[in-house]
């Protein structure tokens, strides 16, 4: 099945620290839907620049949903605030914005798989829009695991003995 695409523009916001090693942190500001449509990424846009820091608009950017990853869904919009993950990355050929989105989800398991990759992962809050378009997704995919009795503690569960040996009873 092809995945399933909403366009969003996200804002990443540079604010100046009153620190000695470092003078600024950049960080996701935000997401504003677009509407439900694969869009082409556009150029970023200085959308307020001050003294309290600077906001840059990203348009085009994709939030896809692919019905292997229901489960990272389903655990997101059922969570108390649901959330939108921006991998980001700095500028490598240093242009202004300093600061890049790269990959925009709403899965708690790509946001985590990436975190564990080492990559700057930041949530901010997931907009209305975004929810209403991914529960009817997710109530067609998710299907939760099975629940499946155990035995504990019997020693001969699988057919085994203590000694390693087949039970008599096979």
């Amino acid at each position: 099945m092809k995945p399933v695409y909403f366009s969003v523009d996200v804002l990443m916001e540079r604010v100046p620290l009153a620190n000695r090693w470092v003078s600024e942190q950049w960080r996701p500001a935000g997401v504003v839907p677009i509407g439900e449509a694969e869009a082409e990424p556009g150029e970023p846009d200085c959308v307020a620049d001050g003294p309290q820091g600077t906001t840059w608009r990203f348009p085009g950017r994709a939030v896809e949903l692919h019905p292997s990853e229901a489960e990272g869904y389903y655990l997101n919009i059922t969570s108390e605030t649901p959330l939108v993950f921006v991998m980001w990355r700095p500028s490598e050929d240093g242009s202004a914005p300093a600061a890049r989105p790269e990959v925009v989800t709403v899965s708690y398991n790509q946001a985590g798989r990436l975190m564990d990759g080492g990559e700057k992962v930041d949530p901010v809050p997931m907009p209305d829009a975004i929810l209403a378009w991914m529960r009817p997704f997710v109530a067609l995919h998710y299907k939760p695991e099975p629940r499946k009795k155990m035995k504990r503690n019997d020693p001969f569960a699988d057919g085994a003995s203590a000694g390693g040996a087949r039970s008599p009873r096979n």
